[in-house]
């Protein structure tokens, strides 16, 4: 055992120590003798502790002991879990000495912690850590593995891996652990021989126009020679599938097309080959736009009824596309190819939540523009209430304390069978929420679920307490089987005795009644009480045909939910249903507040029109045109980057008969329509991606001088939005005069759009609004992780160099009990003792200060110990007076020998005096005065120097 200081400099300071203490007692007059020198040697000492502290002393001992760190590359290229495990566990097994100590690390994406360096056994060792498999970061686990050395014993790391690292550099990483005398040993994983073909490359030129001809490259590589298909799709719509024969190696293919539909377009080709052992690699993605007209979207509740609305963009010149709302995309990229989407008396029920919320996106992020026209589907009749479109649109799709509704009473009757469990239940509870949030204080809802016998969950109430309602809604299970007459049978009983002007049942199911019973007598009772009754079928395996039945014979609606995200829809459309009161079915002449941009248009009178859906304005909201109630007729609001409008009655000529045959109905209509287009067009912005590892690099440049001017350059921001709808805001570093840079993380593969904004410098604000001063949507494709592509098997040489690099081995899966087959130096293993000397020192410092503070009578330890020594007897009973006059021979004893030693007459001897009682004290002489304070000090300086 040693000392070792890190900072021996700091001894340099012990050389000043005797010069201080001379000086410490020189100047310290006030203590004498033994106290003095124990105070010099207290202070002494404390000063060398803080020195030696200051120093970083620590003690250390010598050691031979191994340590080894194993670094276990765990991404899809490997996938010799089992293998490397068994390998470390033989390898520790086979250790010399049980004081070698062994850690593990997992290395993918990031590096984690199996294992800590000791010298425990590892004969049940398995790996635990999750990392992302799609990539190989050896840098990370050679990083790692390193910090968990000490960095005074060195050690060794052990690499199992098949060095196909795709982020990092590890050997960079190989080159700071040889600084550190770290050496790295190799166990080197030799790619398997499989039949693997990959798309390495889909290339389509980035910018096309409508009618321009265009080649598809394809660049596909295989391990092997053999027959293989090709498909190539444009917006999952198959462009070609053709049958080719690959050889090893790199093979590339054409495919010839046509520009038709302008817009943003999204190119995937796909390979198939027999026996390929990897799918992963099969699929990659081009992108691209194609250069056109503006473009609109017509989504038609019902066929046909969109005739007015085609013929006024015809007239205007726009082209266009009408579908069923069934035939809406499950690719977002399809939507930010339309300048504006129109739905047009579309029901909420008729559209998925996930389409719902594409839309949205799309405004909010994209600027594309959203018109909602009116129909007896639409707004809050159609189940819009708390749905994404509401959301985007400039109106609530509730009533807000405007008219007086009728009092509904409602009983939820829902299937909590064990069918139902998961989403479906989830779906179930989202639905009775909206419902109860739709609905008034004075209104009454009650839940009744149901399984082999029905339970309420919430009997008929007022919905006072909306919270306490909604939250045993959400504790609703799902288990048991499922019965239905008995629960319709209870609801009905409840909800009879509710008093309320409307009363109207909803029936949710996804499977059939374990008994049959006639359900004539019961709706007939139903309808005496004036209670109607809807049902909702989920799935196939609901019975569709009772239900449906049951809907017509008590006068409701029935629903076959087959997307089951349309339930919610689904309940808040029958709320609104039921109270009869959103159609508003009477004749007026709409006024007009507000729109001074289309006075040319609505300035010159206003025809009359027969009804439209109530609805109540958003706060933000320009409302155009409104009725008498009043109520808006037509709305307009920037959402997001985009804008909507909303035409609260119809289209078709039902209500609007007056204004369909209008002249200025058609130039109006496409003013809407146009008013929603995107605002700022392409700008001179290019956006381009460099993708390495997980990290995509986003490089943009402007080109125009103007924007960079001396008043200082914009920010620039972009909103990113994957194929599954995820967003993620990113803010540019500028990095040269027109040149941003920004970076985002991303975990998946696939086209990814972006919308860039270009802000006004802040010299050039108007106010707390930031200025749009550019903007431009693109987008980007990132291709499946380069650890599924197909390599040249250059990663085992870069492990050699590794190991040369860092003066370690190459070792074999053969020969595990090679890992601690090296010479060990001597190793110090030091223990920090700052701590301690700093507590040492503390001690002695109050020791010091108590020295110096306290000051003890003469004699004291004397009689202490003479007391301590003293046999222990009976109490005394010596008398205070007796103690005194003992004292006071004492001291004339004293006095004579001092009298005899000096030569002097002895005194005469002191006459013993009778006992008589205490005397009374007598008061002080004119001449005696109390000793003062000076005196007092003067004779306790005294006894101190003694």
């Amino acid at each position: 055992m040693g000392i070792q200081f890190e900072h021996s400099i700091a001894l340099f300071s012990l050389l000043l120590l005797p010069a201080y203490l001379w000086w410490i007692w020189r100047t310290l007059h006030r203590l004498q003798g033994s106290r003095k020198k124990v105070v010099m040697t207290l202070r002494a000492a404390v000063l060398v502790l803080l020195v030696l502290a200051l120093a970083g002393a620590q003690l250390f001992t010598n050691s031979n002991h191994k340590s080894l760190v194993f670094a276990v590359d765990r991404s899809d290229s490997v996938k010799e879990e089992a293998t490397e495990a068994q390998w470390i566990r033989d390898a520790v097994g086979a250790r010399t000495s049980e004081q070698d100590e062994a850690g593990v690390v997992s290395l993918a994406l990031q590096a984690a912690i199996e294992k800590p360096v000791d010298a425990r056994e590892m004969d049940g060792f398995e790996f635990t850590a999750q990392s992302n498999p799609q990539f190989s970061n050896v840098a990370s686990g050679l990083q790692l593995a390193s910090g968990l050395l000490a960095k005074e014993n060195g050690g060794r790391i052990i690499v199992m891996s098949d060095g196909e690292e795709n982020v990092g550099d590890m050997l960079r990483q190989g080159k700071l652990l040889r600084d550190r005398g770290i050496q790295v040993d190799v166990v080197p994983f030799a790619g398997k021989e499989r039949t693997d073909a990959a798309v390495e490359a889909v290339r389509v030129p980035e910018k096309l126009y409508q009618a321009e001809a265009y080649t598809i490259e394809v660049v596909i590589r295989s391990t092997t020679s053999g027959p293989a298909q090709l498909r190539v799709f444009e917006d999952n719509r198959e462009m070609t599938a053709q049958s080719l024969e690959l050889s090893k190696g790199e093979n590339r293919f054409a495919v010839q097309s046509l520009a038709k539909e302008p817009g943003f377009h999204r190119y995937r080709a796909e390979v198939y080959m027999d026996g390929d052992e990897l799918s992963a690699n099969n699929t990659d993605y081009a992108f691209s736009k194609v250069q056109g007209p503006p473009k609109v979207l017509i989504v038609e509740g019902k066929a046909g009824i969109s005739q007015n609305v085609e013929g006024a963009l015809q007239a205007a010149l726009i082209p266009y596309e009408t579908i069923q709302p069934e035939l809406l995309s499950n690719d977002f990229v399809t939507y930010t190819g339309f300048e504006s989407i129109i739905l047009n008396n579309v029901a909420a029920t008729q559209i998925s939540q996930l389409k719902m919320e594409m839309i949205e996106a799309v405004v909010r992020d994209y600027g594309v523009g959203l018109v909602m026209l009116g129909g007896d589907n639409s707004y809050g009749l159609g189940g819009y209430f708390k749905t994404p479109i509401e959301r985007a649109l400039p109106v609530y799709m509730d009533l807000r304390g405007k008219r007086e509704i009728p009092s509904l009473g409602i009983v939820l009757v829902m299937d909590k069978s064990g069918s139902m469990s998961g989403d479906k239940m989830k779906l179930a509870q989202e639905a009775a929420s909206r419902t109860v949030d739709l609905l008034r204080d004075k209104d009454t809802l009650g839940v009744l679920g149901f399984d082999s016998s029905p339970n309420w969950y919430v009997e008929p109430q007022k919905l006072s307490q909306k919270q306490d309602v909604i939250q045993k809604i959400n504790a609703i299970p799902a288990d048991g089987g499922t019965e239905i007459y008995t629960a319709v049978e209870e609801a009905f009983k409840k909800l009879s005795k509710v008093d309320a002007q409307r009363k109207h049942m909803i029936l949710l199911t996804d499977g059939q009644s374990a008994t049959t019973q006639s359900y004539e007598a019961l709706t007939a009772d139903m309808q005496k009480e004036n209670i109607t009754m809807s049902t909702v079928a989920i799935g196939t395996d609901a019975d569709q045909a009772l239900l449906s039945k049951l809907a017509e014979l008590a006068k409701g609606r029935y629903y076959a939910a087959v997307d089951q995200t349309t339930i919610p829809a689904i309940f808040s459309r029958e709320a609104v249903l039921i109270s009869r009161t959103y159609v508003v079915n009477q004749p007026f002449v709409p006024a007009v507040t507000g729109g001074s941009d289309w006075a040319g248009l609505l300035g010159g009178g206003l025809p009359q029109l027969k009804g439209y859906i109530a609805t109540t304005p958003k706060e933000a909201a320009e409302v155009v045109l409104s009725s008498s109630e009043p109520d808006p007729v037509l709305a307009r609001w920037q959402y997001g980057s985009g804008r909507s409008v909303a035409w609260t009655s119809d289209v078709t000529g039902a209500w609007s008969a007056n204004w369909v045959t209008w002249p200025s109905f058609a130039p109006l209509l496409t003013r809407m329509v146009k008013w929603t287009f995107p605002q700022f067009q392409s700008s001179p912005l290019e956006l381009k991606g460099h993708l390495s590892g997980d990290e995509l690099t986003l490089q943009a440049k402007v080109g125009d001088a103007d924007l960079g001017s001396s008043k200082g350059q914009g920010e620039l921001r972009a909103t990113v939005t994957d194929e599954a709808m995820g967003t993620n805001e990113v803010s540019f570093t500028s990095t040269a005069p027109g040149d941003y840079s920004a970076q985002l993380s991303v975990d998946k593969s696939g086209v990814y759009l972006a919308k860039t904004e270009l802000l006004a410098p802040a010299s050039e604000q108007d106010g707390a609004e930031k200025r749009v001063i550019g903007s431009r949507v693109t987008g980007f494709v990132i291709p499946y992780s380069p650890e599924y592509r197909i390599t040249d098997g250059s990663g085992l040489s870069k492990l050699q160099q590794l190991a040369e690099l860092t003066g370690g081995r190459m070792l074999s899966l053969e020969h595990p009990e090679d890992a601690f087959a090296f010479a060990s130096a001597a190793q110090k293993r030091y223990t920090p003792i700052s701590e301690y000397l700093l507590m040492a020192a503390l001690a002695l410092l109050l020791t010091d200060i108590a020295a110096r503070r306290i000051a003890l009578p003469p004699g004291l330890w004397a009689r202490a110990l003479r007391l301590r020594a003293a046999p222990v007897g009976p109490p005394s009973t010596v008398t205070p007076l007796a103690r005194l006059r003992e004292r006071k021979q004492l001291a004339e004893h004293k006095l004579q020998r001092e009298r005899r030693a000096a030569g002097g007459a002895p005194l005469a001897a002191p006459r013993p005096e009778p006992e008589r009682p205490a005397p009374q004290p007598a008061p002080p002489a004119a001449n005696d005065t109390p000793p003062d304070s000076m005196s007092r000090l003067l004779e306790a300086k005294r006894r101190g120097r003694k």
